[in-house]
């Protein structure tokens, strides 16, 4: 039976997906049944996009041991691939009461959340998070990108702050710093953070034109045309280039 199990999961990580669900019901035409077995065949369903099977094999899976957290976000994810939002959200709830410390579960049911425009719920979600793993940046992650949206801009300042005590040297959290502190009327902490953007990926054309927009607005003539000449090196959208260069030239004019 090894031998068996060892062919149809070889099937599976191959992505033959047909002929794992045939090997993976010899098995349990063998009486060998047990969750993460009808979990793969769920898997396989879904892969094919059979959903109503893929349904039927987690629920299975499910009954025979509930306390397997992949079980939660596979059955949310087939009903999620099909627009059932409010199901998904049920099923990552009931995997919340089985599992109440996982964090994982939670943190899915938070991005379901903000996608469906649940915000507060999903803050809700992400603060629990946080509560049991005070060091999960990818929860500062979300939190400050919901409150940037939300027009919170120092709640998602702290947010993205807190990320760069585990994180630094990203491009990315710089950049959505900088976009914060902009945004908050904080023009000298924005350029500085645009400038760590580029000082940690120097390819980050989108850091230079931000860096170049806010010089300009400070009057800082020769910065701003320094950061749009950098800019322009980049391949940017023919459009774009024309725009930044007719710009440049009303600097220098001015």
């Amino acid at each position: 039976m090894d031998n068996a199990l060892d062919k149809a999961l070889s099937l599976f990580k191959e992505r033959n997906y047909k002929e794992a669900i045939d090997a993976f019901h010899v098995i349990i035409e063998n009486g060998e049944e047990n969750a993460e077995i009808y979990n793969n065949i769920g898997v396989s369903y879904s892969n094919l996009n059979d959903y109503e099977n893929a349904e039927i094999y987690f629920n299975k899976a499910l009954k025979l041991d509930s306390t397997i957290p992949q079980l939660y976000l596979n059955m949310s994810d087939v009903y999620y691939k099909q627009n059932k939002i409010a199901l998904a959200i049920e099923c990552l709830r009931a995997g919340e009461v089985a599992l109440p410390e996982n964090t994982v579960i939670p943190h899915y049911l938070a991005r379901i959340l903000m996608e469906d425009a649940q915000q507060d719920l999903a803050i809700d979600e992400l603060d629990k998070i946080l509560e049991k793993e005070p060091n999960n940046y990818d929860a500062y992650y979300d939190l400050g990108r919901i409150y940037f949206e939300m027009g919170n801009w120092e709640a998602a300042i702290d947010n993205f702050e807190n990320i760069l005590e585990f994180k630094d040297q990203n491009e990315l959290i710089y950049f959505y710093l900088g976009e914060a502190y902009e945004a908050n009327d904080q023009i000298d902490k924005a350029i500085s953070n645009y400038l760590k953007a580029i000082a940690a990926n120097n390819n980050f054309h989108l850091a230079y034109k931000k860096a170049g927009i806010l010089f300009l607005a400070r009057k800082d003539y020769e910065d701003a045309i320094e950061y749009f000449e950098d800019y322009l090196k980049f391949d940017i959208p023919e459009n774009e280039k024309s725009k930044i260069q007719n710009l440049i030239e009303k600097i220098k004019n001015t």
